[in-house]
């Protein structure tokens, strides 16, 4: 770890992609082994503390987050107080706020312990599509004006959706110009919502990818309940676009029976190819299980029940030996 670090950094804000991105620019300071997440709903401040103590056993250049911090209570930030007036050297807090507080003590706190407040909002009153053309141009691809504002009018303003909306356009448009007309082919309107990276990976069995693009997820600080909806409808998409394909009948005949975009049956084809109907029904069942999880049926936390699910239904599965 780089001794340019402050103990303590609170992420706040509501442009939710630049805090995805300063909270991976910051882990990227650690080796994976050195950074451990937790979550405020189950982790206490008194819990973190412990945790942050517990590290410094292991040498300096440790990183621990901690997501959802606007949950804590005031002995929650006692705890954090105390520990931040005697920190360990090398070992980093980073405090991701995901709604808005009712008030500003944990930032207060952060600042007054030597640590750092990031924070990053969309400015107002700019609308929506302002940030849109400006992470087009991040990006560098050409997109008008009218092709930022169809984005939003599609895919609605929650700027962590967007954001994947914009880097999906731009990397179909190759350096070519993006119009309103290529948004409304390609861009999923807001209803729809899917997780493109997660979906993709799970479409490709790739098991790494799924959690590395889960851990994205979690880190824009996306609720794994609406990951899971998110995976599921794309699932049940792979499973109604095969069992139509079986029918003989072809993409363009397909998107019109399901009244979905062809460039999305298209993809979901593809997906279909790595799964059999067993497989899916099973995925099926799976995902409504973990969806009983998520609301309560498990006591495990809810990232790691999404994360068991995601191996589960992605894993190639040994064929069991004839008996």
């Amino acid at each position: 770890m780089a001794d340019d670090l402050l103990p303590a950094y609170l992420l706040t804000g509501t442009d939710r992609p630049k805090i995805g991105r300063a909270l991976r620019r910051l882990r990227t300071r650690f080796g994976d082994e050195a950074v451990e997440i937790l979550s405020a709903e189950s982790s206490s401040g008194d819990d973190v503390a412990a945790g942050l103590n517990s590290l410094g056993l292991f040498g300096v250049g440790r990183l621990l987050v901690v997501q959802g911090v606007e949950k804590w209570k005031k002995a929650d930030a006692e705890a954090i107080d105390a520990y931040l007036a005697d920190p360990l050297h090398g070992t980093v807090l980073a405090l991701v706020v995901e709604e808005a507080p009712k008030d500003d003590a944990l930032g207060k706190l952060i600042a007054r312990r030597g640590g750092e407040v990031l924070a990053y909002d969309i400015p107002k009153p700019k609308d929506p599509s302002i940030w849109v053309r400006g992470e087009f141009a991040r990006l560098g691809a050409q997109a008008t004006d009218d092709a930022a504002r169809r984005l939003v009018e599609i895919a609605g303003d929650d700027v962590a959706l967007l954001e994947q909306e914009v880097e999906k356009l731009a990397t179909w448009a190759s350096g070519e110009q993006i119009g309103a007309r290529e948004v409304e082919q390609l861009a999923v309107p807001a209803h729809e919502s899917p997780t493109w990276a997660l979906s993709d990976a799970w479409g490709s069995r790739d098991v790494g990818e799924v959690l590395a693009a889960c851990e994205a997820e979690l880190e824009k600080g996306v609720e794994p309940f609406l990951i899971a909806v998110r995976l599921a409808a794309q699932v049940g998409l792979v499973r109604a676009v095969q069992a139509l394909s079986d029918e003989g009948l072809g993409a363009r005949e397909i998107a019109g029976r399901l009244k979905k975009h062809e460039f999305r049956v298209r993809k979901a084809l593809g997906h279909a190819e790595r799964y059999s109907r067993d497989e899916l029904d099973a995925a099926v069942v799976r995902l409504a299980e973990l969806d009983a999880a998520l609301k309560g049926a498990s006591r495990v936390s809810n990232e790691l029940e999404l994360e068991r699910a995601l191996l589960e239904i992605t894993a190639v599965r040994e064929p069991v030996a004839p008996q």
